[in-house]
């Protein structure tokens, strides 16, 4: 079998890691955060000294024929371990339960390491076997119990893991609902793994030569597993993030028409941020913008008239206290008929600071603005500034 099936799912699991590596160091007390922070890089790990080029460096260092067998088989075995671990935890519980069966899983599995280190001493393996060490040594003593050890503690990991996602599977729904069916996709092929393992090893037992399925189908197997297994690990988590950047996109792209506004009612600089800043920095930076614009509106909003008054007119945010410039006080106007439609639609239960706090009533009233604008709500704003035409702001908003 090509050394590519091994170098590759290898590589994929480190660059996997490597993406979650700023969140590993963020959130390393999360026990969650720890299990995929061990559980990735073993699996990259096997797949790497699991390959016949460092089986043959590895044993070339060591002096030992054959040292790799024991080694592939002892990280396998601690993945195993760091999956149910991983799976235990993220389905949450009582704590005290959790600690429990994340020691006893430590505990069993690292006497499982201990026994297949013991039996590859006690036995015999002179001929060093890059691909086949399974079938080869099939019958000899103790390295027999060591490869059914080795492959039985492998089977049982998978189907317990297959089992617990499968239960969760079916009391939950959307990416987590995917990601654990891809677990127990990829559990099905890890369990195929074993079987072709022993059947192969089995089969030298009855004198006949499988040898095939050891070195050929149970690998691809095994690593399409470890793939479908990291995918569904990944997806709730990748998902999710992808929403939220998703809803912060679209409230940030619908609080544009009411900055536009704020930018020319606000009578300083407003700060400026470099293009290049992440998404979240620049919609916090446009929401702070938005709401220093609406304190300075505030007594003008406070004393709208709502329904069955008269508008706010452009005099008299231009003679009242705190009077705005001609041209602020135009797109201001806009805003105050925005905002009193607003109100009148909502039975005036939302009040000017419960507005100016809530993420959510900016966007309502940004839609607002608008939907005013489209309607015509500059025609008080251009009322009086003959030979002026419509500012590019207004266009930004009826556009």
């Amino acid at each position: 079998m090509s050394s590519v099936y091994y170098y590759l799912p290898s590589l994929l699991l480190l660059v996997s890691f490597a993406l979650r590596v700023p969140g590993l160091v963020r959130h390393w007390r999360d026990p969650l955060v720890r299990s995929v922070g061990v559980v990735i890089p073993l699996g990259a790990v096997v797949f790497f000294f699991a390959a016949p080029p460092t089986v043959s460096e590895v044993n070339a260092l060591t002096g030992v024929a054959n040292f790799s067998a024991p080694l592939v088989y002892a990280v396998v075995t601690a993945g195993s371990a760091g999956v149910i671990n991983l799976m235990l935890t993220w389905q949450g519980g009582p704590e005290d339960r959790l600690r429990t069966a994340t020691l006893r899983c430590a505990w069993v599995y690292g006497g499982v390491i201990v026994a297949l280190l013991a039996l590859f001493a006690l036995g015999d393996a002179p001929d060093e076997r890059l691909q086949d060490f399974d079938t080869y040594y099939s019958t000899t003593p103790y390295l027999r119990e060591m490869i059914v050890l080795y492959l039985v503690a492998h089977a049982v990991a998978t189907a317990v893991l297959s089992v617990l996602c499968w239960r969760w599977a079916r009391e939950v729904t959307g990416l987590l609902r995917a990601g654990l069916v891809l677990i127990v996709a990829g559990g099905v092929l890890g369990m195929g793994y074993t079987a072709g393992k022993l059947l192969a090893v089995g089969a030298r037992w009855t004198g006949h030569d499988w040898d095939g399925i050891s070195t050929t189908v149970a690998p691809s197997m095994a690593a399409l597993s470890s793939l479908l297994q990291c995918v569904g690990f990944a997806l709730p988590a990748i998902g999710q993030n992808l929403c939220k950047q998703w809803r912060l996109r679209s409230r940030y792209q619908r609080l544009g028409p009411l900055w536009e506004i704020m930018r020319v009612v606000i009578p300083y600089e407003l700060v400026r941020i470099p293009p290049w800043s992440s998404l979240s920095r620049r919609h916090l930076r446009r929401t702070c913008d938005i709401r220093d614009g609406l304190r300075l509106l505030a007594p003008y909003l406070e004393g709208g008239t709502g329904t069955g008054g008269a508008p706010t007119d452009e005099r008299v945010l231009t003679t009242g206290p705190g009077a705005l410039k001609p041209e602020a006080a135009a797109h201001a106007a806009l805003v105050i008929a925005a905002f009193d439609s607003l109100r009148d639609g909502s039975g005036g239960e939302d009040g000017v600071e419960g507005l100016i706090d809530s993420d959510e009533g900016l966007v309502r009233l940004s839609d607002a603005v608008r939907v005013t604008a489209a309607r015509g709500g500059f025609a008080a704003a251009d009322h009086g500034r003959s030979g002026h035409g419509t500012s590019s702001v207004e266009r930004k908003m009826v556009s």
